[in-house]
């Protein structure tokens, strides 16, 4: 069977009580950082554990790195073990922004090899549309002892992007246009991009219910923008690896598997001043 990563409310409703469904909240907000895990304590869905971006998702800022490097593996598995996560378990992750960050959790989570992880298609909104039931309570998930597998999505860094770029990869940039023109810079301190990288912003992933277009829009939309690129080919940034994850999960959706994160993304980019920087579209 072909690997579906998106799942319906319906069909996380019907497992209600299942021990082997885990639920990650993922909800969070770049300029309150707080705000997600306070939305997360008002309303939740029953069951689930609480991801913080920046706490969870995310490895501490260096010199070197991007505003949200990925964690060491090894740190992240023990995160994930503490969630109560096992060999077994159907990971459910969603939040209530174009899954931005709930993009991130699934990425990651495949990233040490956990296959059986799903997207809540269309996240807190359409929980509330289904009218999903909703909790206060926390749990307190029993750890696992759950063993990494080899990855099963790709990973770039950022000396191999010239580099893969020079052989013909493509990277696609998945931030704003007026942010990967260089006219205007919200979050970091040089406006820009990439050399020869094209924009593909994460929101045109979107239909205006919330939810991620139909596998064959997404399929067409990408298929015009890769040309003859195969989709293992293709690599993938943003601001700072979140976004991009987006992008990712669309083009999974679509069929085009294969493509790769490059989790540093344009704030580790712009870390050495000798990385040359382009403006315009």
């Amino acid at each position: 069977m072909t690997y579906n990563p998106l799942i319906p409310t319906d069909a996380v409703m019907r497992r209600a009580g299942d021990q082997t469904l885990v639920v990650l909240d993922c909800r969070f907000d770049m300029m309150r950082p707080t705000w997600g895990e306070q939305e997360y304590r008002i309303a939740h869905i029953p069951g689930a554990r609480y991801a913080h971006l920046e706490r969870d998702l995310s490895g501490p800022i260096t010199r070197k790195s991007g505003r949200h490097p990925l964690p060491d593996k090894e740190v992240w598995l023990a995160r994930v073990r503490a969630w109560g996560i096992a060999s077994d378990s159907t990971v459910v992750v969603y939040d209530d922004n174009k899954c931005n960050f709930a993009a991130r959790a699934w990425w990651m989570l495949r990233w040490i090899g956990h296959e059986n992880v799903r997207v809540l298609d269309g996240g807190w909104a359409a929980w509330g549309y289904g009218r999903g039931p909703v909790t206060i309570h926390v749990p307190k998930p029993t750890p696992t002892d759950l063993k990494a597998n080899p990855p099963l999505v790709g990973l770039v860094t950022v000396d191999q992007v010239a580099e893969k770029m020079e052989q013909g990869y493509m990277l696609l940039d998945a931030r704003s246009p007026e942010r990967f023109s260089g006219l205007v810079e919200t979050f970091d301190t040089v406006a820009g991009h990439v050399p020869g990288a094209r924009n593909f912003p994460f929101g045109g992933n979107m239909a205006q219910d919330g939810r991620l277009r139909a596998p064959q829009d997404l399929h067409q939309r990408y298929s015009e923008m890769l040309e003859e690129t195969p989709p293992d080919q293709v690599m993938h940034m943003c601001g700072s690896g979140v976004t991009a994850c987006v992008n990712l999960l669309a083009m999974e959706v679509a069929g085009l598997t294969g493509s790769s994160l490059y989790a540093g993304s344009w704030s580790e980019w712009i870390r050495d001043p000798e990385r040359p920087v382009e403006t315009g579209q």
